[in-house]
């Protein structure tokens, strides 16, 4: 696994009863490795028994969201490599999209792959006009995960989601929030501060029925990870996967076999 970059990977902050979690690994384009995956695990976690907080926002250092998963951090050499990788990445699913405090995910720049994955799991996304959206999977031999097989469908619909996630093809801003994957445009740089605004709405509701609401959009989500632990694990292994990994770490055209 490669050596993870000295410091923090994600910076916490708050702003009254908001809880901001911010994606700090600018180096990398704040790629989900599995220490930031950790990281967000157990802030939301303290977040969830905290009831000072009211509600959450998670964003990018550096006006990048999520570059997606850490390709050199994603090696898995067994099957049992592979189901671990997914027990720690579905439970950080599980506490964001079934938690009780709402989250809305500020998004400046690239949400792509695993970042587009953790966006979608969010309740409200505010975009830059810079913000640019891409699934991305296929051309490193893998399928969607971190939920966005359940989460997506249930934003953009199922047609709009299977051309999403088929084609990997980058989707900007505006088309963004023609389709619905996106709840609002704001001027760059300003994302953090519309979703902050956001969240403000949010701390006038009752909690109770916010959590509530939020537990009826999860229904259904847990078949969809055990199929999608199930699956990854498999392609983690692939050769196409292997092909694909080494083509983007080498800025080339991957040359896939089937295999």
């Amino acid at each position: 696994m490669a050596d993870n970059p000295p410091g923090p990977v994600l910076c916490e902050s708050r702003e009254g009863a908001t809880a901001i979690l911010t994606l700090d690994q600018p180096a990398r384009r704040n790629a989900l490795s599995v220490a930031m995956r950790r990281a967000l695990i157990d802030a939301f976690e303290r977040i969830e028994s905290d009831r000072t907080v009211s509600a959450v926002v998670v964003t990018g250092a550096e006006n990048t969201f999520c570059s997606g998963g850490d390709l050199s951090d994603m090696e898995v050499p067994d099957i049992a490599a592979g189901r671990e990788r997914f027990r720690i990445t579905h439970r950080l699913v599980r506490l964001i999209l079934g938690g009780a405090k709402p989250v809305i995910a500020a998004v400046e720049g690239f949400a792509a792959g695993a970042g587009l994955s953790l966006a979608a799991l969010c309740d409200t996304i505010i975009a830059g006009e810079n913000a640019c959206f891409v699934a991305g999977f296929g051309k490193v031999g893998l399928i969607a995960d971190l939920g966005l097989l359940h989460t997506l469908p249930r934003r953009v619909g199922e047609g709009c989601a299977r051309q999403i996630l088929l084609y990997g093809e980058r989707l900007a801003a505006a088309e963004a929030l023609r389709i619905g994957l996106a709840d609002e445009i704001v001027p760059p740089g300003t994302a953090l501060a519309a979703a902050l605004a956001r969240a403000r709405c949010l701390i006038e509701q009752a909690p109770l029925p916010t959590a509530l609401t939020r537990a009826f959009f999860a229904t259904g989500l847990d078949a969809v990870l055990e199929r999608e632990r199930e699956i990854q694990t498999m392609l983690f292994l692939s050769d196409d996967h292997a092909e694909g990994k080494a083509a983007f770490l080498a800025h080339r055209s991957p040359r896939f076999t089937g295999a």
